[in-house]
């Protein structure tokens, strides 16, 4: 899956793959074996390419506030495919918003339906995985126009969940 990360200021492609904890990040060049595990709340253990660190991770309104080694980070991630476009100039442009899966799973709540109208923060969709709940909001104003699941059902990477215009 590829995303666009915001990490002070500048924007860094990173393409993630992999599955059940065991992840291949690739960013600025460089590949990266991840080997990830939620240890307590906001708390993970990770083994990046043989070296292992401990991770608090705490999520609010799409920033993640990342603390390892002492040091402090904030990062906003988004799905490149969900909402952005590129126009012929190179810039940007928001045309709603296709969420997909970022990880197997089961879906625990859909909290829209078709033809509802959503603003950016509105929940769309509660995701059971790796024994945690994971909220995903609407990062777009629009109407939706299609969900492709409903609560109960597993759900691979990738998958299509709710589709937004």
């Amino acid at each position: 899956m590829k995303f666009e990360a915001q990490l002070g200021g500048e924007t860094v492609p990173v393409d993630v793959s992999g599955a059940d904890g065991r992840f291949r990040v690739a960013l600025e060049g460089q590949t990266l074996e991840v080997d990830g595990r939620r240890v307590g709340e906001g708390l993970w253990s990770l083994v990046v390419d043989g070296v292992t660190t401990t991770v608090d991770l705490i999520e609010e309104d799409g920033v993640f506030t990342v603390q390892v080694d002492g040091e402090r980070y904030e990062i906003r991630v988004e799905e490149e495919s969900r909402y952005i476009i590129r126009t012929r100039g190179g810039t940007a442009a928001t045309r709603g918003q296709v969420l997909k899966a970022p990880m197997p799973g089961r879906v625990v709540l859909v909290e829209v339906a078709v033809g509802a109208r959503v603003a950016p923060g509105d929940g769309l969709i509660v995701l059971e995985a790796m024994k945690m709940e994971n909220e995903f909001k609407a990062t777009t104003a629009g109407t939706v126009k299609d969900v492709r699941v409903q609560a109960g059902q597993a759900v691979n990477p990738g998958d299509v969940l709710v589709v937004i215009e």
